[in-house]
Formats: structure tokens, sequence, C-alpha cells
């Protein structure tokens, strides 16, 4: 299959700093348009990929993503809201991100190239064949991350991918690849751009459609949020009260006696 790297490719838009400010944020804006439409493209494959994680985590499995750069933070992010959102454990969706803990906040020279590293930082959480890995590269030609899924398909770990390009390397090497093809970005090559936003979306339907399957959601509220903060119990004790038919003081208590919502909801008497 031919395989072009459209990530890369040169913008339609040409001396960006004659532009106006407002044509800059115009012409970002009517980019940033065409990325939900690249994304519904990519449904079908989204489908598939989220019911072999369900499939996964209802077994006792994890869900690991991994990447390098933008794409390696954006799992990351996506990783750290699952507990304090759907009350998981921080050992249900992994995020690992080329480089380490410190590439999060800082550039690592060359921690991409390495097609060694990826497969060991998986090894220290001792994935096993019951775990998933979702590679995430907007150029599908990370190496990081593309010798990471060969060593997890040759030990029978199922693999998917997130990747900008059509038949790039990193999904011909997934099992349950998804293919989001945004075309070229505004500055050209800055694929933290329409590329970012499109992993972006995609993750949030990874990770909020496999947890509302997994019975982490009831209607449409977060009964398993983690009150860490007081908005959010604010928010828990409204639940409560709507759920219940009771007034503020007595959610308060039901909070306060049983820690979060879907317990005060399974025990109210």
């Amino acid at each position: 299959m031919n395989f072009i790297k459209t990530t890369e490719q040169d913008s339609k838009y040409n001396h960006l700093e004659k532009m106006s400010v407002s044509d800059i944020l115009n012409n970002i804006n009517n980019e940033d348009k065409t990325v939900p439409l690249a994304v519904e493209k990519s449904l079908p494959q989204i489908e598939i990929l989220i019911k072999q994680i369900v499939n996964k985590l209802q077994n006792g499995g994890r869900l690991f993503y991994i990447g390098a750069g933008t794409s390696g933070r954006l799992g990351v992010v996506d990783a750290s809201e699952c507990p304090p959102t759907f009350g998981v454990s921080n050992n249900v969706v992994i995020g690992i991100i080329a480089g380490g803990d410190i590439a999060i906040r800082e550039s690592v020279e060359f921690a991409e190239d390495s097609i060694k590293q990826g497969w060991l930082d998986l090894k220290k959480h001792n994935i096993s064949s019951k775990d998933i890995v979702v590679g995430i590269a907007a150029s599908g030609t990370t190496p990081y991350v593309i010798a990471a899924l060969e060593k997890c398909n040759k030990n029978n770990i199922t693999t998917g991918c997130i990747s900008c390009n059509k038949n790039s390397p990193l999904s011909n090497t997934a099992n349950f690849p998804v293919d989001v093809v945004v075309g070229p970005e505004f500055v050209t090559g800055s694929s933290r751009m329409k590329a970012g936003t499109a992993q972006k979306l995609v993750l949030n339907m990874l990770s909020t459609a496999t947890m509302i399957q997994l019975g982490k959601i009831k209607g449409n509220k977060m009964v398993d949020m983690q009150l860490s903060n007081n908005k959010l119990v604010e928010r828990g004790q409204k639940m409560l009260v709507k759920e219940l038919n009771i007034d503020i003081n007595e959610a308060s208590s039901l909070i306060d006696k049983f820690g979060n919502v879907r317990n005060a909801i399974k025990n109210y008497k």
C-alpha cells in the first residue's frame, strides 16, 4: 500500500508572518473545523478498537497508551483523567511517554527514536496478554511506538493505534488501527495542531465509551468520580438531590457517610 505522510506536507497557506492576527485566527479555525469530520470517517475503526478495550478490561486487563512528544502527552493526560472521572484505579489506564515523566513538560532529545525503550517501559508494568496497548503517533512512523507494538504482537498482546496518516507503518503494525487523516497543518509539520486535536478527540472516545460500557456512568452522571475538591463534592451533592429527591443537607450527610455518589445511592433507605 502507498504511504503518504500528509501530516508533513506543505501547508496551503504561505507567508504566515505577513498575516494579520485576525487572518491567522480565521485560517486556523477553518482548518480546525475539518478535524471532527476526519474523526467521523474513522468511527467504524474506533468502534472496533473500543470493543477490544472493553473486552480486555472486563477480564481484568489494562489499557496502555504509548507515544512520544505531543502524542505521548495526550495519552498521559487521558489516562490520568480516568481515576478522578470514573473512579477506577490508577493501574487501569496507563499512559507511557518516550523519555519518561520529564518528557511531559520538556522535550527529551531522540527519545522517540529508540527501538528498544518502548518495550522496556511496558515491561516495567509487567504487561501481559491480558492487556491492550494503543500506540499514538501523528505521523505513524515513530520508532519508539512501532517497535513497542511489534514486541507486543510477538508476545500475544493486543495492539491498537491512533495515527493521522493512512497506511502508516504504525497502522500496519497494530492489530486494530485508527487512521484519522487530517491533512497538512496550518504551520507545515506542526502536528500538535490538527493531528493533536484529532488524537485528543479519539482518546476521549476510547476512554469515555469504554467506561460507559463498564458501568461507570449512571444516566449521564459520573457517579463514580472521586470527590477530590469542593466543586466535585458539590456536584455529587446535587446529583443526590436530583436522584433521590432529598435536600442538600441530607445529600451532604450521605456523601460524608458513603464517600461517593454511587455508594450513597446504593445504600440510601
